[in-house]
């Protein structure tokens, strides 16, 4: 399995917009995706309700796992997502 760490972005955290910006993106690479906070179980990605539930703010780290094609490439782009201001 392939991690990335990552630090948000987003000024709201993933709270509504940004959660949907990033989850419509996890769905968009048909890889299974999941994302945890402080070694919580990780969550869907794709599914915005698994990620809200996470209440990550700006600022707060989390990992990302995947497997399967192109997880490298999609993890990198994944995280280069939340990495940004996904309010805009």
């Amino acid at each position: 399995m392939a991690t990335r760490t990552v630090t948000i972005g987003s000024p709201v955290g993933l709270h509504a917009r940004p959660a949907a910006v990033f989850t419509r993106a996890v769905e968009d690479t048909g890889v299974n995706v999941r994302i945890s906070k402080d070694g919580s179980v990780p969550q869907d990605a794709a599914s915005i309700l698994g990620v809200m539930t996470l209440a990550v703010e700006q600022g707060d780290t989390v990992t990302l796992h995947a497997e399967g094609p192109r997880v490298d490439e999609v993890l990198d782009h994944l995280a280069d997502l939340l990495s940004q201001d996904l309010t805009a």
